[in-house]
């Protein structure tokens, strides 16, 4: 996912090609790489939020995590590529580039799988809310992450060693448009019992009233969620799909000038997800809160 790898070609167009510095893709890693560093420590810290659906967001914290350092570190080489302190062509640096787009493919998926494994928690929770407790236990929720991880894992590693081949392009492009089709047809159907079902809150014992709306809430944090990871990884997307039927079109080489600029998406949407999180759960900005509080007064203490 190297930017100069998938530069255009020497194929004849008026679209010169988006150049975008290095050190905006390393701001943003480093921004990225903080902002779900303290969702992950928040959600450990906070009894609270030791239930299911956070440990499916802080799930995707971490896999944002891991592609935030890629992305940084990658962007740390390409400047010591420029100074002249690295070969780009040696087989240490080369290793190096593979292991990276291996983990940002790793996480691609796995951010597919976390918000899935996010939209059918809501689901449950909001139309089996009294068997929640029950279907969603804590063994199941580590089976899902483990299973998760050695799903992403695997298919990272064989999408990087065999990437030139059209059969894993073919792959990545209908596995991730099937999943958001699946995360779309889940997230419809929610909705759509939810609106049935809307009048009846209020005549609801309490409890299991406040319960379900605490699901419609999550169902629509899971729907911004979404909206972002299209918006960032769509685009990227597309690209890999231009790639296969018309590389050499010089319309769709204009859409291929814009590469660096469908990366800056990608990457932002490591950015944007723990902005969510924090405007959208009281619980969980409470914890920032506190944290920083916390970090604050220890600095203080210091210092005096």
């Amino acid at each position: 996912m190297n930017p100069s790898a998938e530069s255009p070609s020497s194929i004849h167009t008026d679209c010169a090609e988006v150049q975008v510095p290095g050190q905006v893709f390393l701001v943003i890693a480093v921004a990225s790489l903080s902002e779900n560093l303290l969702v992950i420590v928040a959600v450990i810290k906070n009894k609270n939020l030791h239930s299911p659906m956070y440990c499916f967001i802080c799930n995707l914290a971490v896999f944002n995590t891991i592609s935030s350092f890629s992305k940084a570190l990658e962007n740390i080489l390409l400047l010591f590529k420029d100074a002249g302190r690295l070969n780009s062509r040696g087989p240490f640096e080369l290793k190096i580039d593979d292991i990276m787009d291996s983990l940002l493919c790793m996480c691609f998926l796995g951010s597919i799988f976390s918000i899935l494994a996010i939209a059918v928690d809501r689901y449950i929770s909001i139309f089996h809310a009294l068997r929640y407790h029950m279907l969603m236990t804590m063994r199941r929720v580590l089976i899902i992450l483990f299973t998760i991880w050695v799903l992403c894992g695997t298919s990272g590693a064989l999408m990087v060693g065999f990437f030139e081949a059209a059969t894993v392009k073919i792959f990545f492009i209908v596995l991730f448009f099937t999943a958001l089709l699946l995360i779309l047809l889940l997230y419809v159907h929610m909705f759509l019992l939810a609106r049935h079902h809307a009048n009846r809150i209020a005549s609801m014992p309490g409890a299991q009233a406040q319960h379900r709306k605490s699901g419609l809430r999550g169902a629509l944090t899971l729907t911004i969620l979404i909206g972002v990871f299209v918006a960032c990884w769509a685009p990227f997307s597309l690209h890999l799909l231009i790639m296969m039927i018309c590389p050499e079109n010089p319309y769709c080489e204009c859409y291929r000038s814009l590469f660096q600029l469908h990366v800056v998406l990608l990457v932002s949407h490591a950015v944007i997800d723990p902005a969510i999180y924090a405007f959208r759960s009281v619980e969980l900005r409470n914890t920032y809160k506190k944290m920083l509080l916390s970090s604050a007064s220890r600095i203080c203490k210091r210092c005096a």
